[in-house]
This record gives C-alpha cells, structure tokens and sequence, in this order.
C-alpha cells in the first residue's frame, strides 16, 4: 500500500502491491498496477506547519480598504490561529481515508483517486473532477449519496495534492482528459459519466472529445466558455446582462491571479511553499472572490474546516506550483474548442458562474440547461443538495 510520506519525499513510494476492484485484466500488472493509498501525514509534518502560523510575519496594510487591495490581515490573522490551535487536521485525514483511494501511473504521471463503488453493481461509473484552488475535498459531502446511484472516481488532478508532483510539463485539459479515459478503462469501465467544475469542466468536456465511444453523457456546473457578448448587446436577457457584466468586474478587480499562474507560476511558488499564511491568503482570496456574492465571508459560504482542509492539501504535498502550472499549460495551448456531440448538461449557480448558453450550443450538444438562485462557484461546496438532485436527475437518462 502507498502512503503520503510528507513533503520531502519527491515521489510517493509503494510498500506493497495490490489492485482496486474493476481493475481490467488482460494487460500488464506492471504496466497498469493501481495500488492502494492511505494518507498518513507525518506529525513532524503538522508540527512544523503549526510552528511556521506560529512565527508568521504578517504584512502592513492600508487602513480603511477591507477586501479591495486582497485578503485583509485581521480576516487572515484570526483564520490563520485557528488553523494553528483550533482545526485538527488528524480527524480530516480519518474522514477522507475511510474512502477507498488508490493511485496509479499514467503517461509518467503519479494520479491519485477515489474509487467508491456503489453496491448497485450495474450502477453508472461516474467521473468527478474538482478544479483549482480545489481538491478531492470539495465532493466529500456528496460521495455517500451518490454512490447508491453511481461508481465514483473521483481523481486529483496531476500536480495538484496527492497527485502531485509533476514529473513532467505539458499538464493541460486535453492531456488530463486523455489520462482520465485510460483511468476509466483501466478500472474497466467501458461506459461512465463525468462531471465537472470550473478546470474540472473543461476536463469533462474534453472527454466528449477524446472519449466519446465510452463516455456516455457529459455534466458541468459553471460552463466550458466565457462570454463572447458585450454587456450593451440588446439580445442578452437580464440574467445574461448580469453574467457579462460580472465577468468583466471579475477579471477587473480579482483575476490577476490568472495573469501571474498562466506566466510566473514558479516564482509564484517560493512564497507559497515557504509560508503557510501565504498559501492561505492565496487560496482564501479566491474562495472569497468566487462564492457567493450574497455572502460577505469565504468562511459563511463554505465550512471553515473544509477550506482550511483544502489548504492543508497544497500546503502538506507542496503543490503550489505544480497545480499553479496548470494555468500556464492552458495559456501556451490556447486555441479554438473542438466541437463534441456528447449530451452534455450544464447547471449554472447563481451570477457567479458566467457561462452563456448561446456560447455553449456553439461547441456543445447542450441537452440540458438549469439555472439556480443559490450556490456559486463551488457548487459542490456550497450548494450540495442542489448538485446531489441535478447529478442524479441528469444522468437518470444514461444509466
């Protein structure tokens, strides 16, 4: 069984060998060997992360600025302590290993995942791929109730977590998206869903191009594309109106993040691999920028302990940089989407996903559109029960 044997180990190393259930046969173990994982944080890993908050060297800010200038410092201060002295990670870590969870190599890349099979044996195989700055984390709440309907692999992205590091440049959608249909047909899995969030929906999209003799039916929440449309052109509805226009608040105000991972993503790195606090601001930032408007906290939109946990993934594996590399991938392989006529569902929470559906019947066989007034960005984190009822009403016609 592989363990997680902390961040000075540049690979993560099998102390024995096994495969998970639906591991296809016929091909070599060697070549196509799935061992089972179990994350095992050594405590001299905590401690010292505990010692870093402890030490930390907060920066001066402007008085009077609240969240315009980035994360303030008496919001990150109070978060950082109780990461220090109030979360306790031990208790995260039992709770994500009583999943079943294997890695495997593919296309010289380390790949984590979760394999929850349903007891249902002709259940749908689905696919779950979360986003940046997310992880395995943010489908937690869902894995219980879905997997009475589905198989689930749910599989950290390469370079981010316990997937990570990259051995290797050239981590983009297509890439990642071609290693996830050798993943599912490595367990097996002649046909299988997938769904997505934001990176995480370009993935699954892919898949309706690289994959579509197998994968059966497509789902995303948030879209594939952004808006093509100025906020003055007469034909947008209201609700369209108000997603253009909070793209361009967005990429005006918070998107630097996007210019810095797509260009710098290594000197980016330094800073959030050495200082705890400063993967926290990073990551924090965001989560506030892209959860719900209505919500004037990251923490009133989603649990604490369940961001400080998705944190406490990047900080542990030291994955900054690789998961930050993923944007500079998809910036240098920029071009225009291959069409795929995989049905593909997509469900849109609140203004903060931006997505337009004329856009995405452009490239898409959209077969399915739904609005909601509640959730946001990480839908999945916020909204569960919302995903839970659209997950399994969209795939009730491909089981």
């Amino acid at each position: 069984m592989d363990t997680f044997q902390g961040t000075s180990q540049s690979t993560l190393p099998g102390t024995s060998k096994g495969t998970s259930p639906g591991t296809s046969q016929g091909t070599s173990e060697d070549a196509f060997e799935i061992r089972p994982f179990e994350i095992a944080v050594p405590q001299a890993d905590l401690d010292d992360l505990r010692d870093r908050l402890g030490r930390a060297r907060l920066p001066s800010e402007t008085p009077g600025q609240g969240w315009s200038r980035g994360t303030p410092v008496a919001y990150l201060k109070e978060l950082a302590d109780h990461w220090a002295n109030g979360y306790d990670w031990r208790s995260w870590e039992a709770r994500l290993n009583a999943h079943p969870q294997f890695t495997t190599e593919i296309d010289g890349q380390h790949i984590h995942f979760l394999h929850v099979r349903s007891a249902d044996p002709d259940a749908l195989p689905l696919l779950l791929t979360h986003g940046w700055p997310g992880s395995v984390v943010e489908f937690l709440e869902l894995i219980g109730p879905l997997s009475r309907d589905f198989h689930l692999v749910i599989p950290s992205l390469p370079g981010f977590g316990f997937s990570g590091p990259l051995t290797d440049s050239g981590w983009n959608t297509r890439r990642t998206a071609t290693a996830w249909a050798e993943l599912m047909r490595r367990l097996g899995y002649g046909r299988y869903g997938a769904q997505g969030g934001d990176l995480g929906a370009g993935i699954t999209r892919e898949l309706g191009v690289v994959d579509p003799e197998h994968v059966v039916a497509l789902h995303v929440n948030g879209g594939t594309t952004y808006p093509s449309a100025a906020e003055d052109d007469p034909t947008l509805s209201d609700r369209e109106r108000a997603r253009v226009r909070r793209m361009n608040e967005f990429m005006a105000e918070a998107g630097g993040y996007i210019a810095i991972q797509s260009t710098r993503p290594q000197t980016l790195a330094y800073g959030l691999t050495d200082s705890p606090v400063g993967q926290l601001a990073w990551i924090v930032d965001k989560f506030r920028d892209m959860t719900n408007l209505e919500k004037a906290l990251p923490h009133e939109a989603v649990d604490r302990d369940t961001l400080l946990t998705n944190v406490t993934i990047y900080w542990l594996t030291g994955t900054a940089a690789s998961s930050a590399a993923f944007s500079y991938e998809e910036a240098a392989a920029w071009g225009e989407p291959e069409p795929t006529s995989v049905p593909l569902g997509i469900a849109q929470f609140t203004v903060q996903d931006i997505a337009l559906r004329r856009d995405e019947e452009k490239i898409n066989n959209v077969v399915r559109w739904r609005d909601y007034d509640r959730g946001g960005h990480f839908a999945a984190l916020e909204a569960p029960d919302l995903m839970l009822t659209e997950i399994r009403e969209f795939f009730a016609d491909y089981r």
